[in-house]
């Protein structure tokens, strides 16, 4: 088994990458163009982060990434975070921002803290929450959560694991790289963007490992990306298939890939976890 980090703090790529596919695609122009805003940031965040923190140890001694927050360097990003959103946002996710900027450092410290130790973990059908303000937490929190991952070591991994071998967060795609004259699959996380290898034909949400229960799909607009379901617990997993595009970026393309979110919902699947924009 293998684990990899090329996702994380690759910033330059996605940016590129989304301003490429607004071109490409109308329908997603406006949200990649915002996505553009809020990757400028984050990579800037990611590279003053080891500035801002210094000579501390970045995770605890027992490897917990999801140990307690290190506020006092991330609260004044936070409130530049809120302007940028509430200036460049959708008008909903705008008007959120908004409010959350009259908030006080306790109130956005506990928001922050709420979805660091307890996001991500569950299916999204069955957590709860505001959507608007898990955007900006999650949004703002990723750079930090790929800064911490990338300062430790690679993990023991089981044979088959279908959470996140750092944060034990749900997998958000299955990409595809390129290994020999295939593919070997792996999956990416929601919540630190690590990747671990994962078994080609197995449903990364039920286990289910019978091949005819697992029908994979691609549609024509997108034939880099699969999406790959489960009949027997109804959920799919979008893979970025990179033997097929070698210029994608996992976490943009599926930001563009907004109808395969709709066509799995209209034939009763739903996404074992959503991307950053809810599809």
């Amino acid at each position: 088994m293998s684990f990899l980090s090329t996702e994380t703090g690759n910033y330059k790529s996605r940016i590129a990458r989304a301003e490429s596919l607004a071109s490409r695609y109308a329908f997603a122009a406006e949200a990649l163009s915002f996505y553009v805003a809020v990757a400028r940031f984050q990579g800037d965040v990611y590279e003053r982060l080891p500035k801002l923190w210094g000579k501390q140890p970045r995770v605890t001694a027992d490897g917990d990434l999801r140990a307690e927050l290190n506020l006092p360097i991330l609260l004044d990003p936070f409130r530049q975070f809120l302007s940028l959103v509430e200036s460049q946002g959708p008008r909903p996710l705008a008007a959120e921002a908004h409010a959350l900027a009259q908030g006080s450092d306790e109130a956005w410290a506990e928001l922050l803290e709420a979805f660091w130790k307890n996001r991500m973990t569950q299916a999204p059908e069955r957590e709860a929450g505001d959507p608007l303000a898990e955007f900006v937490a999650r949004a703002f929190l990723l750079p930090y959560a790929e800064f911490l991952v990338n300062g430790m070591l690679p993990p023991a991994l089981p044979m088959v694991t279908c959470r996140c071998p750092r944060c034990n967060s749900l997998p958000l795609l299955g990409v595809l790289r390129p290994e020999g004259d295939g593919g070997k699959r792996y999956l990416l996380c929601s919540f630190c963007s690590q990747e671990w290898e994962f078994r080609r034909i197995f449903c990364a949400q039920c286990g289910e490992e019978t091949e005819q229960n697992l029908p994979v799909y691609v549609a024509e607009q997108f034939p880099h990306i699969r999406v790959e379901c489960c009949d027997t617990c109804k959920h799919f997993l979008r893979t970025v298939d990179l033997t097929k595009d070698g210029n994608a970026v996992p976490l943009v393309d599926d930001l563009a890939a907004i109808p395969l979110s709709l066509w799995a919902d209209e034939n009763g699947y739903g996404r074992i976890q959503v991307n950053l924009f809810g599809t």
